[in-house]
């Protein structure tokens, strides 16, 4: 298929302005529902059950968003996108304004947002390819990692300020006022954004999501690059969840907040150099760089208890995740015809968070009843790895830290070694006969 859009940086940077706000306003909004849900219950399973609702169904729905996102004009999908998302907090603002409101009812709230979110990621991932020339990938991924760090960096405090001077109610209108600027900043882009497709070609939702899969699965190199991201996720996973215990274990909730503000500054940097400095190639080189850094840094997260070494560990390996996402990120765009990008992104939305969920259900078995024991009082590595990073509670997570810091390395080593990966600088013309022909179709 001969695809023609009017590539426009200027034009992206508008799109990718109005989903900075919005990913500012969306960590507002999860920020504050954790606290009242909280405050409301004093039990952790309520905020975990806050961010599963609001994880799962957009996971889930990928697929689907990817398939409408190559059906239909992805403009308007991104619309429909930010709007029922906007609509899910309506609901909950409704409930608020009008008496107590329900757990039940938040869930079902963010959990409507989150099936919107579905339809509106595919879109916006696959308009990049729509708004950006093949040199200005790698500017543009590195944007749109900074728009979502924002929600990590900014939005906590930025909602800690706001929630000791006003009200939740204020904050959720405010994320719904940031859903409206996302929708603006689409309706600038007047051009369509849609792959040309062949009318008579009609099928179901069910084949183009096979189709999608079929897409990856027969290009080795991408295959192998969604598999690595997939088995890095899971390690992150482990970080994401343990992290805090392990801090806590020997320091405050004060020192856990300047260690995740410090580290998203790492993050920030390096996505604003990303975003700045053009790159064209060598992004194989730069995915097994970034995996040794972080790997390394991911080990040394678990060597010490001086809160000054682990902030600046954590500072190292959020610095070097955006050049990870960034390679990969233009490894499967150059690689992926633009009439399937959405329902690839959709898929690849899936397989990516497979190790989160995952990581998720083991970490506290593991470190509860695996790792913290090993390292306890008398414990097994107590007399030997004890006598290096130290005993006592938490110590068995900063153990499963440096041992998931190694295996991200020997993956690194293993990535540097395959082929099929460094060919994925050349573009899908180098990929498989019948990739070839679905790109020329």
């Amino acid at each position: 298929m001969e695809y023609t859009s009017q590539k426009s940086f200027g034009k992206f940077l508008i799109v990718w302005f109005g989903q900075l706000i919005s990913m500012i306003g969306v960590g507002l909004t999860a920020f504050s529902l954790g606290v009242y849900a909280f405050e409301k219950t004093q039990t952790a399973t309520s905020v975990a059950l806050i961010t599963l609702f609001a994880f799962v169904p957009n996971i889930l729905l990928r697929p689907i968003g990817g398939v409408l996102a190559d059906r239909f004009d992805r403009r308007t999908m991104m619309i429909i996108g930010d709007l029922g998302a906007a609509g899910g907090l309506v609901f909950i603002l409704a409930i608020m304004l009008t008496g107590d409101i329900a757990l039940w009812q938040i869930y079902v709230g963010v959990a409507f947002s989150s099936v919107f979110s579905s339809l509106q990621s595919p879109a916006y991932k696959a308009s990049a390819t729509d708004l950006l020339t093949e040199e200005q990938f790698s500017k543009g991924s590195g944007l749109v990692q900074l728009a979502e760090s924002s929600k990590f960096l900014f939005s906590p405090i930025i909602a800690g300020i706001l929630l000791s001077v006003t009200t939740i109610e204020t904050i959720m209108v405010i994320n719904i006022l940031t859903f409206l600027v996302a929708i603006l900043a689409v309706l600038v882009i007047r051009r369509s954004m849609k792959a040309q497709r062949d009318p008579a070609d009609k099928k179901s939702w069910y084949s183009e999501i096979a189709e999608g899969w079929h897409t990856i699965r027969t290009n080795k190199g991408v295959l192998l690059l969604v598999t690595i991201i997939s088995i890095i996720t899971f390690y992150l996973g482990f970080l994401e969840t343990l992290i805090g215990p392990m801090i806590l274990s020997f320091s405050d909730a004060k020192t856990l907040g300047t260690f995740q503000s410090v580290s998203a500054i790492g993050m920030l940097i390096s996505s604003l150099v990303i975003g700045i400095f053009t790159m064209t190639r060598k992004y194989a080189n730069m995915l097994v760089l970034g995996l040794i850094l972080s790997g390394l840094s991911f080990s040394l997260l678990g060597f010490s208890t001086n809160i000054y070494f682990i902030i600046f560990a954590g500072f190292l390996f959020l610095a070097s995740l955006p050049f990870v996402n960034t390679s990969a990120d233009v490894l499967v765009r150059k690689n992926i015809p633009n009439d399937k990008q959405g329902r690839v992104w959709g898929i690849i939305g899936i397989l990516s968070q497979i190790g989160f969920i995952i990581a998720y259900s083991l970490a506290g078995f593991l470190a509860d009843h695996v790792f913290n024991p090993l390292l306890m009082e008398g414990g097994a590595l107590a007399q030997s790895v004890g006598s290096v990073i130290g005993v006592g509670q938490g110590r068995g997570i900063a153990l499963l830290f440096i041992i998931a810091g190694v295996f991200v390395m020997l993956i690194a080593g293993i990535t540097s070694q395959l082929g099929a990966i460094k060919s994925l600088e050349n573009g899908f013309d180098t990929g498989p006969t019948d990739q070839k022909h679905s790109a020329q179709d």
